[in-house]
């Protein structure tokens, strides 16, 4: 399934997407969850009757606004250097073990929303990312149990301002900046999809600028699930951004910084596509 959370003249809302057009799990389902984490946290009790829904045409999505799938997850993470590609264009040899940042809930946009180039810097970039959302509480994770705690996979855009990023060992501020974590523009559910052979590929302004496949990745998504979960608690509605391939602006000669007016599509196969225009941040 394809659970969304829109935006329509009633309010917000979680529906189940089936070609241009939505069902609304709000209004069909008596006491439904009003956001994603609940849902969530309620899958195993709310999916049968959730799968039982009428495919009807409530709202058409042209007809309402696409709205980040979790607004406020506890916990953004990022793995750095997940593609050889991307590691060989970076001067860098794969790792041998995982790198992994931060990204400030408050950046979380809308898959459709516009980004900002920040006043404070004019090094802002693109990374093609699929995205990954914990479904289940838990600790210490086998690889073998990876699978069955992941609820779902979005589209993202690892919006990075480079100069932030690279002037120390931590990314974290980097990454951070308000709208710089649009992802979208509904969950594709764990059990509807395999991602380890997925089609990624980002455009700015109609030109292809990253094509690579998930089966690329150094390090996969259950792998990923088993390194983290030794560190932390990982909770219903956490993101994983999983990593971006080859091609971003910053290994460009010269680099090729993104500017207010472009336009940047980042599209996986069976997962859809997001698409965001860049502004200039507002002045304080």
């Amino acid at each position: 399934m394809k659970i969304a959370r829109f935006e329509a003249r009633e309010g917000v809302r979680l529906g189940v997407v089936e070609a241009e057009y939505i069902t609304s799990i709000t209004d069909r389902i008596a006491g439904a969850p009003a956001e994603m984490i609940e849902l969530i946290e309620r899958w195993s009790d709310l999916k049968e009757a959730v799968s039982a829904l009428p495919r009807a045409a409530d709202y058409a999505i042209a007809d309402v606004t696409m709205l980040a799938p979790v607004p406020r997850p506890g916990k953004i993470m990022g793995i750095g250097l997940n593609y050889a590609d991307h590691a060989a264009e970076a001067g860098l040899k794969p790792p041998e073990h995982q790198i992994w940042f931060t990204k400030a809930v408050t950046a979380v946009t809308g898959p459709y929303a516009p980004i900002e180039r920040p006043l404070a810097s004019m090094a802002l970039d693109y990374e093609a990312e699929m995205v990954m959302i914990i479904g289940k509480r838990c600790r210490h994770v086998s690889r073998e149990q990876a699978e069955s705690v992941i609820f779902g996979f979005c589209v993202g855009n690892d919006v990075s301002v480079r100069d932030w990023q690279h002037r120390s060992g931590q990314f974290a501020i980097g990454k951070s900046f308000d709208t710089h974590a649009p992802f979208g523009p509904y969950i594709v559910t764990a059990d509807e999809v395999d991602v380890s052979a997925l089609d990624i590929r980002c455009l700015v302004n109609g030109e292809e600028r990253q094509h690579s496949n998930t089966s690329h990745l150094i390090f996969d998504c259950f792998a990923q699930i088993e390194h983290l979960s030794q560190a932390m608690t990982l909770e219903p509605g956490d993101v994983i951004y999983t990593g971006t391939p080859s091609g971003v602006g910053a290994v460009m000669a010269p680099p090729q910084w993104l500017v207010p007016g472009d336009r940047v599509r980042v599209e996986i196969e069976k997962l859809g596509h997001i698409e965001n225009v860049v502004i200039a941040e507002p002045a304080a």
